[in-house]
């Protein structure tokens, strides 16, 4: 089978650390469900987990309010200055092969400003975002002591309790939270809600019109079996790419365009006047 998913940040995640998934087939048990197995046909049916628990929250820091496009190398340019092995300031370990490797949560919370927030400048935002980067780096070490620490506390403290740490630091909200849970510590049941998830759970009428992130977060962890709530996520991320998106859904080129036509209620979509409105909005 061949494997489509992007190489690089589906909101969080890379196709490194996942393996395909296996479900007995069967009648899906809600229309969550069904939208959820149409998409994992027509992307990938991931499993998700492995990532070094502080950079994954690093990188959906760096994530937030743009694209991948200008994440990615933002994320990039912060590794090879603060991450790696040999580098040459404190927060070193010694790893197992004998060479160094900076703690990257040292080095961030002991980072200039200045010089951080330049070499994240391609993430946008960066004065903000590294602000939130150096005092996430700074509570972590005051909470953990290491990012190693840090990463066993996801990887095996329990999530509800993990989820409640990761809110408690600022400027981490449930989606940077909840990334952190499916692509670092592996926790099935977990599904982020993005701008794209957001926005086509409650366009599908899956979720209420006015339903805000956490309500949406809700609703599909409920809906949906657990083993299939991360390849929901990032499936629903690429499909609101291609198909549902924002201002042109494919569905106004006609509704056999959209490969979800019969399990969407097209809320806020008028096909007929070519208009389209938050489904908050929507009559």
């Amino acid at each position: 089978m061949d494997d489509p998913e992007p190489a690089e940040n589906i909101s969080g995640g890379t196709s490194a650390p996942s393996a395909f998934a296996e479900f007995t087939s069967g009648e899906p048990a809600t229309r969550a469900e069904a939208v959820v197995d149409r998409l994992g046909d027509r992307y990938w049916q991931k499993t998700y987990g492995g990532q070094d628990a502080f950079e994954c929250l690093v990188r959906t820091v760096l994530s937030q309010n743009t694209s991948d496009v200008a994440s990615q190398p933002a994320h990039d340019a912060l590794m090879d200055r603060y991450g790696g092995e040999d580098a040459d300031s404190g927060g070193e370990d010694t790893d197992s092969g004998g060479g160094t490797e900076r703690d990257l949560a040292v080095a961030l919370a002991g980072a200039d400003h200045n010089e951080l927030a330049d070499t994240i400048r391609p993430a946008g935002l960066y004065n903000q975002k590294t602000t939130v980067l150096m005092t996430v780096a700074e509570r972590v070490l005051d909470g953990h002591g290491s990012a190693e620490a840090f990463d066993r506390f996801v990887r095996e403290g329990d999530p509800a309790e993990v989820r409640d740490s990761l809110l408690d630091l600022k400027g981490v909200g449930p989606k940077t939270a909840d990334c952190v849970l499916l692509f670092a510590g592996g926790q099935s049941g977990v599904f982020p809600v993005d701008t794209h998830v957001h926005r086509i759970f409650r366009r599908l009428g899956i979720a209420p019109a006015d339903a805000d992130h956490e309500e949406v977060r809700a609703v599909l962890e409920r809906d949906v079996p657990a083993g299939k709530c991360g390849f929901g996520h990032t499936a629903t991320i690429q499909f609101g790419r291609e198909y549902c998106t924002a201002r042109k859904p494919a569905c106004l080129d006609g509704v056999e365009g959209c490969p979800m036509s019969d399990l969407c209620d097209r809320v806020g979509v008028d096909v007929e006047s070519g208009t389209v409105t938050d489904p908050a909005d929507a009559d």
